[in-house]
Formats: structure tokens, C-alpha cells, sequence
């Protein structure tokens, strides 16, 4: 039974909440709470102010109770360029901690043409099943257990066909998440994924195989007009934007062409910077030579940084190509220059449904242990992991989809890799997440981020290194420097790109967007009516981030949870960054400091709390 509800009428927001409970198999509409809106805006902060009302110290991150909060923002939807993203948070089972991750694609655009901000699901279902949204309708919830065991890719054509719609969008789960591997993701529109934190593991806890949404309603906005102007003025800086020119034509993976220079590129399980020259085999033009069949946009987005490639004799037709971080993780981390080989890995992760990053860290993890010596092919069930092969990496990807052999225990991740193994202190980890690949010892501010994001280490929650590289945003104080200053006034820009980036995770915006603060805020009071300074944007960004170190101080975190991996501490003997290491304890201190933070807690103090209007939520 569905129970319809009036929307709450906000501009910027379709007013209301679809509630799943699936335990019982209801369905109701709730009008969107107007003062978190406006406090937390909308995606991962959202997400996290009602995953504050739901989930408590002792809730099991696989278990029914734990809400599966999918969020949308204001912008998303809108004529904004490249604003088609969408949230989805809950307790991670990977971290413990405040779960989140994003995707860009059509899915969060098409959540919103169907009436609804976001939707919140609890309880477990008997048997599997998928949710439909349609615009006009009621929700349904269907059986889906001839869907269980299908692909990410099947999935989403079988729930096309279903709903008699092509352009029908589809977030779902694949092996992995139904076999909870605690890196899974959730997928949408091919191979765009929510992948961070093992949120695909919830998913695939609940038994809710896929959501598949279509709708053609528009997202109320204060100031038709004046949107349409701002909006004009908006798109033309992206498009013209160097940056943008650069991601355009390279995409993401760009970053294999220039990080090795400064090394940005962690390789061979974080043990080194150089690539012996895989970068001139793994990069960009690389891919552009040989594998792209096309540049593939997300909605309403000028970038296009996503790719789709071909890959002869592996793969019929086209596929979705690597990202940066896919790149790095089946490349220059387990030392390989096979292109193709760390191509063809990705694609196995989105088909599967894993995140590349982790898996490829905790795949780096075994190959580092097998050439130390450690483990042997008794352990790893006769694979041979030696630097450089790719082929026994890509056996390993299937194994931990499918909770079998070696990969049964990679499936949990680096550090319960670790521990089982006697080794925990080689895994390279904040919280339980593994470590993104952009290297600390290129960029010190960044060591911080990794120590101090609210979802373990995370390049997605500040991108100091994309500031460290040239970026500039005065009117927020932040800009360019040494990417080896420990400074207390390094760490207070440092805490204003986490709150920047709280509040565009929040709007949601994409990161590769670099528009002058003026022109990003007249946008703003367009779609919904409030007119922000800088100073308010970084505020709303700081309640959003404080409000997650608060849930995570819930769930355990203290202040010995705010540090780096022994791995990242060493020096490098030699390479771009020879004879630096950051010193993590130094500049935690500062950033303390920075945030007026008790520095043996590392806990907000009571005055800031009430300032940002959070207190009592912990």
C-alpha cells in the first residue's frame, strides 16, 4: 500500500521523500524537512542529517534497521551544467563509520522528474526485489529474484524492458553487492557509480536488487529569468574553462599524463612515486590512440570526461573506460603497464559492481605481500602475484565478486586483510578505507584530508592537490602553494576546501567545475531564493562536515582515528618527492587549531556547535 503526501513547496527541491520500509512492504510520500533543507541542503549532507535521526551507536551496518538514504540536491536536475549527481549514505559496512558516495550519469536527474528530492529506505525484504518511481504513479515494489545474479549492465536492460521505457533510469547492485563485499557500489546508467564506503553491500543486505526511475516533471526554481541568465553566464565560464578544455579531452585519466611529473602517482602498493615509464603507456593519449570509440557526457554536462572504449577479443562491443583512479589502481600499483590489462579490469568492476579503488588497493595489498614474501600460492589458492602480471588480478576481481577463494578474504577489505594475515600495519588505510592514489608525499595538505574525512580516506571530500596544481577560489581563501607547507595557515585553507567541497557534495555540483564563487552563488539564489555570501556557503559546508564528525564520534571514532598509515610516513629514497614525508601528527595539530578543535579530542567545542546549530546531535 502507497500513502501519497502533499510536497512541502521550497524552490530548488521537489518538496518531498519517498519511505521504503521493506520489511513490510510499505510505501509513503514525506514532505521534505524545511530546516534540515535549508541547514544541510541536500545530498551527502542531507543524507547524514537524517541518517542522524535513524541510525544510532549500535545499528548493524548490514542489518535492517540501517537506513539506505538515496539524495538528490537543488541544483540537481536544473539547466545547471553538469549538475546530474546523486548521494547515497548510510553506516558504512566497510568503515563503521558515516557511509557516503556519489555518481554523476541521469539517474539523480530522473529521481527528481519523478517527484522526489530523495528516498529512504529501512527493513529487509524476504525475497529480492526492485523499486519502480514513476512520475504520476504510485511506487511499486516488484520481485526481482529472476533479476538476482544478473550483471550490472543485464540488470538495467532487464529493468528497461520491464518498465517498457528506454530511457528509463537504473541505479542497481551486481554479484558483489548481493554477495556483500564490503567495497561494493551501487551502479547506474552503465558504468557511473555510488562506489565508495560498501554501500552496495547495504543495498545487496536489503535484498533490493535495482531502482528504476522515469519522470518528466521540472524542478521549481525561485527565478525563472533570472536562472536562465545566470545560467548562461554559468555555462559559458565552464565551457571556456581551461581546466575543463583539458578534462574534455583527456577525461580523468589526464592525470596519469602530468601527476608522475610531481608525484602525484602512488605505485606499487604505495611503496613508491616512480613509474619506471608506465606512465608513458598508461595515460591518456594511450587510451585515445587505441581503445576510444567516444566521449560520454553526464546530464546536461559540456565535459564529457567519461569514456567509452573498445577492447578486441576481450569484450563485444563498446564498454565504459578507466577512470584515473582505476587506471592507477590495476596500473603503477601493482606495477603494470598493460593498458588494455587495467581497462579491462575496470569494466570487470563495474560489471560486477566493485569499487575500483579499494579493489585495486586490496588486490596492490596481496601482490605487495606475495613479493615480500609473506604469502605464498598456498594462500592465494595458486595465483602467482608478481609485480607487473595484471592477468592474476583479474582472476582475483571475479574471486571477491563472487566470495570465493582467496578473494573471499580480499572481499573485506586491506586492513581485515591485515589483520587476518598478522600484518596490519602494512595495509594502507584511514578508518578501514583504502587510500585513493594521489600521493601524499606530492601533496602534504592532502595527507590531512585522507586522516581527517568523515568517510575514511577520500579524495572526493577535499581535492587539495587539484588547488595545489593551480586552482584558486579568493573569495572562499583558498589558493595555490608549496604542496609541502605544514603550515597552521596550509591546514585553515585546508579545512575551508573540505567545507567548499561539504557544501558542493551537498548541492551537488561536480568537482571538475571551477567557476568564479560570485558567479556560482547568483546562480544559487536563482534555484533557490537564498542570497548566500562566501562566507555563508563555507559556513553551510562546515555545519554539513561537523555534523558528520558528529555522527562518526556516535559510531566510535576518537582521536586516535585521525592519522595516516605507517606506509605513507616513510620518506621516498628517491623519485620526485625524494627525502619528504608529511608530518601527519605537526599538521593535525594545526588543523585543530585551524578548526578550533579541542586538540586532545578532536572534538568540536560547544560554542562552535551551537554557532553551527548541531549541538546535541552525537
Amino acid at each position: 500500500m502507497f500513502i501519497p503526501a502533499p510536497p512541502l513547496s521550497l524552490p530548488g527541491y521537489m518538496g518531498k521523500l519517498l519511505r521504503v520500509d521493506l520489511t513490510s512492504g510499505q510505501l509513503w510520500d514525506e514532505p521534505i524537512n524545511a530546516d534540515y533543507a535549508r541547514q544541510f541542503i541536500g545530498g551527502s549532507g542531507l543524507g547524514a542529517r537524517y541518517l542522524a535521526d535513524l541510525a544510532g551507536a549500535d545499528t548493524d551496518p548490514l542489518g535492517p534497521d540501517n537506513p539506505l538514504i538515496f539524495m538528490t540536491g537543488p541544483m540537481v536536475g536544473t539547466t545547471t551544467p553538469a549538475a546530474g549527481r546523486f548521494a547515497v549514505v548510510a553506516r558504512s559496512p566497510a568503515t563503521g563509520l558515516t557511509g557516503e558516495a556519489n555518481s554523476g550519469g541521469f539517474w539523480g536527474p530522473e529521481l527528481r522528474r519523478t517527484g522526489y528530492d530523495g528516498i529512504i529506505i529501512t527493513g529487509q525484504a524476504a525475497q529480492p526485489v526492485w523499486l519502480e518511481l514513476r512520475e504520476g504513479q504510485p511506487p511499486r515494489l516488484h520481485d526481482a529474484t529472476a533479476l538476482w545474479g544478473l550483471d550490472m549492465y543485464a540488470t538495467q536492460e532487464a529493468i528497461r524492458a520491464a518498465l517498457s521505457d528506454k530511457q528509463a533510469r537504473v541505479a542497481s547492485i551486481g554479484l558483489a553487492g548481493e554477495n556483500q563485499v564490503l567495497f561494493a557500489g551501487v551502479m547506474n546508467d552503465h558504468g557511473r557509480a555510488a562506489a565508495r564506503t560498501g554501500l552496495g553491500a547495504v543495498m545487496g543486505s536489503k535484498r533490493l536488487k535495482a531502482i528504476g526511475v522515469r519522470g518528466r516533471l521540472k524542478v521549481p526554481v525561485a527565478d525563472e529569468e533570472a536562472n536562465k541568465t545566470a545560467n548562461r553566464a554559468f555555462t559559458n565560464i565552464v565551457v571556456e574553462d581551461i581546466t575543463v578544455q583539458m578534462m574534455r579531452l583527456g577525461g580523468t585519466i589526464l592525470s596519469m599524463d602530468f601527476g608522475p611529473v610531481v608525484g602525484d602517482v602512488s605505485a606499487r602498493y604505495y611503496s613508491t612515486n616512480e613509474l619506471e615509464g608506465i606512465e608513458d603507456k598508461v595515460n591518456a593519449g594511450q587510451l585515445s590512440d587505441h581503445f576510444l570509440k567516444r566521449h560520454v557526457p553526464c546530464f546536461r554536462c559540456p565535459i564529457a570526461c567519461g569514456r567509452e572504449i573498445i577492447l578486441p577479443g576481450r569484450v563485444e562491443g563498446v564498454v565504459d573506460g578507466p577512470e584515473y583512479e582505476t587506471a592507477a589502481a590495476f596500473g603503477p600499483m601493482i606495477g603494470s603497464d598493460s593498458l588494455e590489462d587495467a581497462a579491462y579490469a575496470g569494466h570487470l568492476c563495474n560489471l560486477y559492481g566493485l569499487d575500483t579503488i579499494s579493489c585495486g588497493s586490496t588486490i596492490a595489498f596481496a601482490y605487495s605481500l606475495f613479493e615480500a614474501g609473506l604469502i605464498d600460492e598456498k594462500t592465494t589458492g595458486g595465483l602467482t602475484l608478481r609485480w607487473g602480471d595484471a592477468k592474476p588480478a583479474l582472476a582475483l576481481i571475479e574471486q571477491i565478486a563472487r566470495r570465493q577463494g582467496f578473494g573471499d578474504l580480499l572481499a573485506q577489505g586491506a586492513a581485515r586483510v591485515g589483520a587476518a594475515l598478522g600484518v596490519p600495519d602494512r595495509a594502507v588505510h584511514v578508518n578501514r578505507l583504502e587510500v585513493p592514489f594521489h600521493d601524499v608525499h606530492a601533496h602534504a595538505g592532502q595527507g590531512v584530508v585522507y586522516a581527517v574525512s568523515t568517510r575514511g580516506a577520500c579524495h572526493m571530500a577535499g581535492d587539495v592537490y587539484h588547488w595545489e596544481q593551480g586552482r584558486e577560489h579568493a573569495e572562499l581563501g583558498i589558493a595555490y602553494g608549496d604542496p609541502h607547507e605544514e603550515s597552521l595557515a596550509k591546514m585553515q585553507m585546508v579545512a575551508r576546501v573540505l567545507d567548499y567541497r561539504a557544501w558542493t557534495n551537498s548541492a551537488i555540483l561536480c568537482h571538475f567545475e571551477d567557476v568564479p564563487i560570485p558567479d556560482l552563488l547568483a546562480l544559487w539564489q536563482t534555484i533557490t531564493g537564498w542570497a548566500w555570501t562566501p562566507e555563508d556557503l563555507l559556513q553551510a559546508g562546515e555545519r554539513i562536515y561537523t555534523l558528520k564528525r558528529l555522527l562518526n564520534h556516535r559510531f566510535g571514532l576518537t582521536r586516535a582515528n585521525d592519522t595516516l598509515p605507517k606506509p605513507l610516513l616513510h620518506a621516498y629514497a628517491s623519485g620526485p618527492t625524494a627525502g619528504y614525508a608529511p608530518d601527519i601528527e605537526s599538521m593535525l595539530q594545526l588543523y585543530y587549531q585551524a578548526r578550533d578543535w579541542d586538540p586532545i579530542t578532536a572534538r568540536p567545542n560547544p560554542e562552535k556547535l551551537a554557532a553551527l546549530g548541531v549541538e546535541g546531535i552525537g
